[in-house]
């Protein structure tokens, strides 16, 4: 794995939290974290999509995974506290806007007061020099206009994963002024949208469901087909945490939020993203409804240029590539290749190509 602005002489060695390891993408960070020969501590719960990609990728061989819930502020600190970690990345979360509309008590208690046990936890680490909390896209009061959002646009959110993540970002902002501004440590926070890749599984998204109604030969019924979102590969916004935490390490003066996202023209809907799916063979009956039990955005569209400059962040793959490669990799796997095989196929790509 290499990469003119990721320095692997950076990572080398480095003590490494990722909160939210048995996740999707904390599983795919976890991968390109120990390629960089970083040495990686994982916080999480138990993986809980069935195939899951930490468990068939044997993630746990990599890292050092702890089972814990963020919420429980004692055992987290003791963690922490043994580890003293240099870098954290905060990927723990409830991260479904359908399931914060059915459990918003646990998604607040998930999203906000465990992060803030982090945050709280984190005054006391004394290696720490680099926190990077991701939180989503979502936080943006949506107003559904044409331009996309940027970093100083009003924060807000409909639904309760929504504004659980909103609130998150106001508790680091007060958290960073009131007890680390004298720190020689960055704390920043990462805003994606919406990612797709090979080894997610979960319930309400788009490419699993797919995935999932092509294998079983079934219908996929698709909610608003004509809404716009920032489709992108997960290696895109990991690639952008990476830079983020290796640029602000010890570095204040980074402090803040960042977007990543995919490039502000290529921005499609759902509709389109299924129409170049079924270019690579993935299409399988599809019903299209404009009901929904619960509030959606219509359109929600990322500005990275702040990303850009300071950061030299700029998407990689375009949206046909991250869908070819994606569809790939769920067909390799039912074919029965190895999934780690086929993640460290798509981080050599995508981390070699063109340099």
């Amino acid at each position: 794995m290499s990469n003119t602005l990721i320095k692997r002489s950076f990572w080398q060695g480095k003590s490494v939290v990722v909160t939210g390891h048995t996740g999707f993408k904390g599983s795919w960070l976890t991968i390109c974290l120990e390629r960089l020969g970083a040495k990686v501590i994982g916080i999480a719960l138990e993986a809980l999509d069935d195939p899951s990609l930490f468990e068939s990728s044997n993630i746990s061989d990599i890292c050092t995974s702890i089972i814990c819930d963020i919420r429980d502020h004692k055992k987290l600190n003791d963690i922490l506290e043994k580890y003293n970690p240099e870098i954290i990345f905060h990927l723990a979360a409830q991260p479904l806007v359908r399931e914060g509309y059915k459990n918003p008590i646990k998604t607040y208690s998930t999203n906000l007061m465990g992060s803030i046990n982090l945050l709280d936890i984190s005054r006391t680490i004394t290696n720490l020099k680099s926190l990077v909390i991701v939180t989503t896209d979502k936080v943006y009061k949506n107003k559904e206009w044409c331009h996309p959002y940027r970093e100083n646009d009003e924060i807000g959110g409909f639904d309760p994963y929504s504004a659980s993540k909103a609130a998150l970002e106001i508790a680091v902002a007060s958290y960073r002024d009131s007890f680390f501004n004298n720190k020689n440590l960055s704390i920043t926070t990462a805003r994606a949208g919406n990612v797709i890749g090979g080894g997610d599984w979960a319930e309400d998204r788009l490419i699993p469901d797919l995935i999932r109604a092509w294998n079983n030969n079934e219908e996929l019924i698709i909610r608003h087909p004509n809404f716009i979102r920032p489709w992108q590969h997960v290696l895109e916004p990991l690639y952008g945490y990476l830079l983020l935490a290796q640029n602000s390490y010890g570095n204040s003066e980074l402090n803040g939020a960042y977007n990543f996202g995919p490039k502000t023209d290529k921005f499609i809907t759902v509709k389109r993203l299924l129409e170049i799916a079924s270019e690579f063979k993935i299409n399988p009956s599809i019903k299209y409804i404009e009901e929904s039990d619960y509030h959606e955005s219509k359109s929600l569209v990322l500005d990275y240029s702040l990303s850009m400059q300071r950061l030299g962040y700029s998407p990689r793959w375009t949206i046909r590539k991250s869908i070819k490669n994606t569809i790939k990799w769920y067909e390799d796997f039912y074919l029965g290749k190895s999934t780690m095989d086929s993640c460290l196929d798509d981080i050599k790509e995508f981390f070699e190509e063109n340099e």
